[in-house]
């Protein structure tokens, strides 16, 4: 009988620590669990259009927004929404001929995955599409994102990335802003 209750006693104790544990891990995930961002960026598209019908690089002002949810201590899943708030004209690849493409001010929304890298560090990618007025297209996302903390649940964010919309056009845009963990 001394031997049942040592037994039960310390197996009691070993769930109550690992129940408390349990408890203040869910917990700090549970502060840090979804965080919103705003960016402004600007995108570069290298086979611009401009005005006069001739190809340059288009240098367009963008919003970013951004929702992330942590599924673990390295991976993050999101919702990474560019709004580019100009019209503006590119040159198709992947087409015949030299098509030219209108863009009445696109939002570009896609589901992107993160892996963090160090405290300050991630990688992403991602799918989507990019809506405008004229034609939606797919695109693929690559992202980097520097991360330096301000105050409690607030960092400045810092982002380079690169977008890929099939049978259209590529971008790459650079982007400073806040993210606030909720």
């Amino acid at each position: 009988m001394k031997m049942k209750g040592r037994i039960v006693s310390i197996a009691l104790t070993l769930m109550g620590f690992c129940a408390s544990s349990w408890a203040q891990e869910v917990h700090h995930e549970k502060e840090s669990r979804h965080s919103l961002g705003i960016t402004i960026n600007h995108a570069h598209a290298f086979k611009g259009v401009n005005a006069q019908g001739n190809r340059q690089v288009l240098v367009l002002p963008m919003w970013g927004l951004d929702y992330n949810y942590r599924l673990s201590e390295k991976w993050w899943l999101g919702l990474h929404t560019d709004i580019i708030v100009e019209t503006f004209e590119v040159e198709a690849f992947d087409k015949e001929g030299e098509e030219t493409i209108r863009r009445t001010r696109p939002i570009a929304p896609a589901l992107m995955g993160f892996y963090t890298l160090n405290e300050h560090w991630k990688l992403g990618g991602g799918a989507g599409l990019e809506w405008s007025e004229e034609e939606t297209f797919t695109l693929n996302r690559l992202a980097m994102e520097y991360a330096y903390p301000l105050a409690q649940g607030w960092e400045l964010i810092g982002a380079v990335q690169y977008d890929l919309r099939w049978n259209a056009y590529d971008t790459w845009s650079l982007g400073l802003g806040v993210l606030m963990e909720l």
